[in-house]
């Protein structure tokens, strides 16, 4: 399985672009689309490259650690879009160690979709960009 246009557009609009390096809420170097491997402070990307870069990691990494995670499970898209958006963002060892994993593996579908609200803060606070973000995936993950 690979990502939609649906998820693909979700990340887009939660990482937002930037040509410019920045210090994300969480303090790591971000760039693109929340392109954060090997950046540096005063990079610099087009959004052609940025656009690429994400399609390509999403393939590359993102997509077989959530397909690895529910090997045996039988998503759907908007459940797989949902998890390779959290993924993206919090990393497949969060996923991995989540209720929101256990919860699907039981079949629990409405419980493990409650579970993406949990995850809506950086550095100890509640972010309103992931606050936003979560319920978002959580309406992609219930589609």
């Amino acid at each position: 399985m690979q990502i939609s246009d649906k998820g693909l557009a979700l990340i887009k609009d939660f990482e937002g672009f930037s040509d410019v390096a920045y210090l994300c809420p969480a303090g790591v170097w971000t760039i693109g689309y929340g392109h954060t491997n090997g950046v540096q402070e005063g990079d610099t990307m087009s959004e052609e490259v940025a656009e690429q870069l994400l399609k390509d990691e999403l393939s590359q990494k993102y997509e077989p650690q959530v397909q690895k995670l529910t090997e045996g499970l039988e998503l759907t898209q908007g459940q797989f879009d949902a998890l390779v958006s959290f993924v993206y963002n919090v990393g497949a060892h969060s996923l991995a160690h989540s209720t929101l994993l256990k919860k699907l593996k039981e079949g629990k579908t409405e419980e493990a979709a409650a579970e993406f609200l949990r995850w809506n803060k950086a550095r100890g606070e509640v972010q309103a960009g992931l606050v936003r973000r979560r319920e978002a995936e959580r309406e992609l993950f219930l589609s």
